[in-house]
């Protein structure tokens, strides 16, 4: 890719994946006790809209700009999965949601990794 060209960030397929998650994120937190409202809730929320805004904001540099992003992005997957771990435990989530979730962010990683790959 020649160094002026960018991405379209809402062509991306890691992109439009992070946007599902953190609307699914969305809707779970609807469902959480309100006492954690400014803890757990909270940095859950954070980190699943770091995942497609962090996509978003490296599209509009260099590709070795971006992958740092996609690095930013990809760490805040791994938050999220652990954050959603600790849910669980609090029984705020079931089992089912909490595998589906999962498989979602888990497809997310290996695909932001993949494209990643392609950029270097």
């Amino acid at each position: 890719m020649c160094a002026k060209q960018r991405h379209n960030y809402k062509n991306l397929k890691i992109w439009k994946l992070s946007l599902e998650i953190t609307n699914d994120i969305s809707d779970l937190l609807l469902t959480f006790p309100k006492h954690e409202r400014y803890d757990l809730s909270s940095q859950i929320s954070r980190c699943s809209i770091s995942m497609p805004s962090n996509i978003a904001e490296g599209s509009a540099r260099t590709d070795k700009s971006f992958s740092h992003f996609l690095d930013i992005s990809l760490g805040s997957s791994f938050e999220l999965g652990t954050q959603l771990l600790v849910a669980k435990h609090r029984n705020y989530i079931n089992e089912n949601k909490l595998k589906i979730l999962e498989e979602k962010i888990e497809e997310f990683q290996r695909m932001t990794m993949g494209f990643q790959n392609s950029l270097i």
